[in-house]
């Protein structure tokens, strides 16, 4: 019997899974509020009464996006701050993790860009609520420096936010280059598409060096705050 129910829980797992993918890869041309749930379904090749085992509507579908999208965010953001030592290697290292980031999940990227201030409230609230966390944590390591420098506790998830946004817009620019890349991958060998790779990196190496030197100018102003 509890290998009976293992199996169905796996398969029920690897349903919604698929229901989940599927969203995903319907979300790279359009928003959620114009995604039905038919096209889901019709994707993973079950029928709409499925959808509901696994979801209430389709602003829950977006929900768990989210929770897909930016959960696994929570441990490397963590990384970054514990490990590096000083300015400069956190900068460094924020920038490479956002850059590796989109490089791997870009679908998952362009649905948060998009949806952040989309139509369907639960996900943009679900978008809202985890950007939250993720500046809680941020001020929670900045904290154990800037309050011994007399800073309060406001000013310190105010600057954490801004960590957090910077990371977003740089996410969202480098996702702008992405498509770069693509084209380079499925171009027509008569196109030379190294030529266009080559043009894709160097993209996205600009955005890389425009990340830094605006993570630069917020660390200097974190430096002199205490003095304006």
């Amino acid at each position: 019997m509890s290998h009976t129910v293992g199996v169905r829980q796996a398969q029920k797992q690897k349903t919604r899974q698929a229901l989940l993918d599927a969203g995903l890869r319907l979300l790279e041309e359009q928003s959620l509020s114009s995604l039905g749930l038919r096209e889901v379904t019709r994707l993973v090749g079950v029928a709409p009464a499925a959808f509901y085992r696994h979801f209430r509507d389709m602003a829950d579908l977006g929900v768990a996006l989210v929770e897909e999208a930016l959960g696994s965010l929570h441990v490397m953001i963590r990384a970054i701050l514990a490990e590096q030592n000083g300015d400069e290697e956190r900068i460094e290292g924020t920038v490479d993790a956002v850059a590796r980031h989109v490089r791997a999940y870009p679908a998952h990227v362009r649905f948060i860009a998009r949806e952040r201030h989309g139509g369907v409230r639960p996900v943009r609230e679900a978008i809202a609520a985890e950007l939250g966390r993720f500046v809680d944590e941020v001020a929670a390591a900045f904290a154990l420096q800037l309050e011994a420098d007399g800073w309060s506790a406001e000013d310190i998830r105010m600057l954490a936010g801004l960590y957090v946004d910077h990371m977003v817009m740089t996410a969202a620019a480098f996702l702008e280059a992405a498509p770069d890349r693509s084209a380079a991958a499925d171009a027509d060998p008569s196109d030379d598409p190294a030529a266009a790779d080559r043009a894709a990196s160097a993209a996205e190496a600009r955005i890389a060096a425009t990340a830094r030197s605006q993570l630069r100018i917020i660390s200097l102003g974190r430096q002199h705050w205490r003095d304006a």
